[in-house]
């Protein structure tokens, strides 16, 4: 079976589908190697993408020429990426990420990890979203099989895409190993040095953009600010966007309309390397998001050994289980944050109960799952 990867999104590990597609790789070729699945693997790489040295050694790798930007995605996906997927005589074709082509040679499959363009009309605001969103989705009912990472994210497919759900499998993410309450401890306190972050303290990563329901956690910490904030104030981790647009409401003006600067640290960009530190570093994670695929900042800080304040949205209820302290308003999650800083005994149970969690979500599994959806759609 040889499986041709869409591999825009490889020199992008910062972001979800950057996140997925790397792992799924390593996932799959620890499959092959050890006889599980037999698999021939090939990336098809973007123009301009040289990043290779994070590629497993037995993944074929394809160069792309051509243009670059929006209209150079387009063309990736619409026409080269099948071009490559023909000249290699694959068996099935796997673009990662909600971008198929109109037309492909061999069986697609397509992972549409989230529908939020459907339900959050900024993400595809002017006549340019507007029309590759409708591309997408048109082509999304050409894919021989859709992969979902979480069910979920399926109910949102079947609902806004109209696809049967027969032709959907689901495959949960994994956590990977580095992210443990001891694994890498030793160089902790070198992190906080480097971010300069104080001894107890709050913690979200991730992105601004409006689905992440960031503004939820602000407003609760007008709360805990007023208990805790000069002893422990909210780290926001994560690249700062240009603030003030329909993507991303102004959180800095607000938390400061809030009077909550005081209590807050802006830390910007975090290395990829450096995350598990910042878990294990922080006393509390919290994820306010308002809607996600599947979520996996709340399943790494839970492996991590940290508890987890969630907004209460089914894929949280789904992943997290009992590990997660679930809440639907802004005053039930300061209430939650406060009482996992206070109260030794429930921050001990939700730690332990979210560690129980995170240990069923593999890699592996999610490679496994991914060879089944693969079989089912060759068979078919």
């Amino acid at each position: 079976m040889h499986i041709v990867f869409n591999g825009w999104f490889w020199d992008k590990p910062h972001t979800g589908s950057g996140q997925y597609i790397r792992h799924l790789l390593r996932g799959l070729c620890q499959l092959a190697q050890s006889g599980h699945a037999d698999m021939t693997l090939t990336l098809v790489l973007p123009p301009g993408c040289h990043e290779t040295d994070s590629l497993p050694p037995d993944v074929n790798i394809i160069t792309t020429e051509g243009r670059s930007g929006k209209w150079g995605k387009v063309l990736f996906e619409q026409r080269t990426f099948p071009r490559m997927v023909e000249r290699a005589q694959a068996d099935i074709a796997h673009v990662p990420y909600w971008a198929p082509p109109l037309s492909s040679p061999a069986r697609l499959v397509t992972s549409i990890l989230d529908v939020a363009p459907l339900l959050y009309p900024q993400y595809a605001a002017g006549l340019t979203g507007r029309l590759y969103t409708s591309l997408v989705r048109a082509a999304s009912g050409g894919s021989d099989g859709v992969i979902s990472i979480s069910d979920a994210a399926r109910d949102d497919i079947i609902k806004h895409l109209n696809i049967s759900p027969e032709r959907i499998t689901t495959t949960h993410l994994g956590v990977e190993n580095r992210y443990h309450p001891q694994i890498g401890a030793e160089n902790d306190e070198a992190i906080r040095r480097k971010y300069d972050l104080p001894d107890q303290f709050v913690l979200y990563m991730g992105g601004f953009d409006v689905r992440k329901g960031v503004d939820m956690l602000l407003l609760a910490y007008t709360y805990v600010g007023q208990a805790e904030g000069d002893n422990i104030p909210l780290v926001m981790a994560g690249r700062e966007p240009d603030w003030d647009k329909p993507v991303f409401p102004d959180l800095r003006t607000y938390a400061e309309h809030l009077k909550i600067s005081d209590y807050m640290r802006w830390i910007g960009h975090v290395d990829e390397a450096d995350k598990p530190a910042l878990y294990r570093l922080a006393d509390v994670y919290v994820s306010p998001s308002e809607y996600e695929g599947f979520g996996l900042p709340l399943l790494e800080a839970m492996a991590s050994g940290t508890p987890v304040v969630a907004r209460e949205i089914p894929v949280y209820e789904e992943i997290g289980g009992d590990g997660v302290f679930l809440v639907d308003s802004a005053r039930s999650m300061a209430g939650a944050i406060i009482a996992l800083l206070l109260q030794e005994p429930l921050r001990d149970s939700m730690i332990t109960q979210g560690l129980a969690q995170a240990t069923r979500y593999t890699w592996r599994k999610t490679a496994q799952a991914t060879v089944e959806a693969y079989q089912k759609v060759l068979a078919r």
